[in-house]
């Protein structure tokens, strides 16, 4: 029996050693915090140059100019991009359908025979994306900067973002002890296949919950930051980890999760997110649920909403941080006030107040960006 057992010892230990020397090559490490801290990154540098190679820009349309008769002017029924020259009117539409229409549609995606027409229910939604996408670069600079967004961000060439998400009815009910999965308990691959809640996004990305689990106060009767809050809170993070191929000492301090002061100036960035999507879904996506075709909508009936992987499709930054907006200035913003239907939804008003706006990061807002020649 010693035998036995020593036997199979050796042979855990041989697989464990095996094991160790799956990942190859080695991963890269990049430092994002004080020495000591733990705070790294590790990128896997095969899929890191097949994750480069999908994020290259589509080629830049020739530029027009900014002179001469407006779009809204010269053509009929123009709502967003009226302020534009004709000439610029008609390159971004080029430039659409290029980032958006299947190729044996091009312009007759959105236009058939009537160019003014709203009857292809595609004209409408490419019209309030357009606003989304004037409203992101104006109004988000605080989570693009100004880099920007453009319609090739998420579309990367489909007409229907790949890393849009549905609400997720869970699997059909089951009877029994385990008829209460709590909105968990099914491997879900939004969660990176766990037993965590397999519709993480719809309290926070939707509606406004509170994404902290640590309560601050001892008592039973008010500190409601229960251990199942916290489930919801960790889906929530392993969904955001997966979106931008990082893991959580991209945006935090993983000795102090909840302390502001000691983490990344990331965290500011991925708090600004969370709010814009979270806004844009309940001005722009859900508005749209009726006017797309049943065969676009999710299980539950709605409409494809924006998360973190819409936009960045795996990468720390969309496109690795390559900017479209400095060649495609027509979407940048209005160059006219905008009208009361373009108006973006109100921020929330948190983002000027507490600790965000008193944070002070002990980190460099400028940490190592590149591995092996390719930006992080």
């Amino acid at each position: 029996m010693n035998r036995q057992h020593t036997l199979i010892a050796l042979g855990m230990t041989v697989a464990l050693v095996c094991l160790a020397g799956c990942e190859k090559p080695r991963p890269v490490s990049v430092q994002r915090g004080f020495r000591g801290t733990g705070m790294e990154v590790l990128y896997n540098r095969p899929k890191l140059d097949a994750l480069y190679a999908k994020n290259q820009l589509p080629e830049v349309q020739s530029p027009a100019s900014p002179d001469g008769p407006r779009a809204g002017d010269v053509y009929q029924n123009v709502q967003v991009l009226k302020d534009l020259s004709a000439g610029e009117l008609a390159r971004v539409m080029l430039a659409i359908t290029q980032w958006v229409a299947p190729p044996d549609q091009s312009c007759n995606y959105c236009h058939q025979g009537d160019m003014a027409s709203d009857a292809l229910y595609t004209k409408v939604v490419a019209r309030r994306m357009l606003q989304m996408t004037r409203d992101i670069n104006t109004n988000w600079k605080s989570h693009v900067a100004n880099t920007g967004v453009t319609c090739y961000t998420c579309h990367h060439g489909q007409q229907v973002p790949a890393q849009a998400w549905f609400i997720d009815p869970g699997p059909p009910p089951v009877h029994g002890i385990v008829a209460d999965r709590g909105g968990k308990n099914v491997p879900a691959a939004i969660v990176g296949l766990s037993s965590l809640p397999f519709d993480p996004l719809s309290p926070f990305l939707l509606e406004a919950n509170d994404i902290r689990e640590q309560g601050t106060t001892a008592a039973a009767g008010s500190n409601r930051h229960s251990i199942k809050q916290a489930e919801w809170t960790y889906g929530l993070m392993v969904y955001m980890s997966n979106s931008l191929g990082v893991n959580c000492t991209y945006c935090h301090n993983t000795r102090a999760f909840g302390d502001w002061a000691s983490s990344p100036p990331t965290r500011v960035t991925a708090w600004y997110g969370i709010r814009m999507s979270r806004a844009l879904n309940n001005t722009y996506m859900l508005p749209l649920t009726h006017t797309l075709p049943a065969d676009q909508r999710g299980p539950t009936g709605d409409v494809g909403k924006v998360g973190c992987g819409t936009c960045h499709r795996g990468a720390y930054k969309p496109l690795f941080g390559q900017s479209m907006l400095a060649d495609y200035p027509e979407l940048a913003g209005p160059r006219v006030p905008p009208s009361p239907e373009m108006a973006p939804a109100p921020v929330d008003a948190r983002a000027a107040t507490g600790e965000v706006a008193g944070m002070k990061s002990v980190h460099d807002s400028s940490p190592a960006t590149m591995v092996a020649g390719k930006p992080l």
